[in-house]
């Protein structure tokens, strides 16, 4: 989940990875770098603090480059 500091303007995401969906195509991680990386397995995950910022808004972009749908980005 990412949070926005006071005052930014910014909304807060949740965002979830189905990793029994995922098929470690890395459209995520070649996305939104800051935000996605792909573990030992090639699976995604999620960098840490990676959606501060303008994360939220390159996760919704990873999340419609996801060839399977395994990237739900929700604002919380």
């Amino acid at each position: 989940m990412s949070a926005a500091g006071p005052g930014t303007g910014r909304s807060l995401v949740q965002i979830v990875i189905d990793r029994q969906r995922c098929i470690g195509a890395g459209q995520c991680a070649l996305t939104a770098p800051g935000v996605f990386t792909q573990d030992d397995d090639g699976l995604s995950e999620l960098v840490p603090h990676g959606a501060e910022g303008n994360g939220g808004a390159l996760a919704r972009e990873a999340a419609r480059a996801c060839p399977v749908a395994a990237i739900a980005v929700r604002a919380v």
